[in-house]
């Protein structure tokens, strides 16, 4: 709910031209993401790297996305239009 709140205030802040107001709220939400966990110190202690906010194709996973990406793109291919493509 905290972040939802704060997530709120940043939208009515930008939509105001608040800075002051956008400045508070931006905190909140850093706030509250660290209270969920989402930021902050790593959580796990198996030593794996911390891979938050990092581009998929600067991490390890990055040719596992690539194929995604190609599986995607080759589906893609294969509709027709006015198909609904599965999700």
């Amino acid at each position: 709910m905290a972040l939802s709140t704060a997530c709120r205030a940043v939208a009515l802040s930008r939509r105001k031209g608040d800075g002051d107001g956008l400045a508070d709220a931006r905190q909140a939400v850093d706030r509250a993401k660290r209270a969920l966990g989402e930021r902050g110190p790593v959580w796990w202690s198996d030593g794996a790297p911390d891979l938050n906010r990092r581009l998929v194709r600067n991490t390890p996973y990055a040719d596992w996305y690539a194929g995604l990406e190609s599986e995607q793109d080759g589906a893609r291919d294969r509709t027709e239009p006015g198909d609904t493509p599965e999700v």
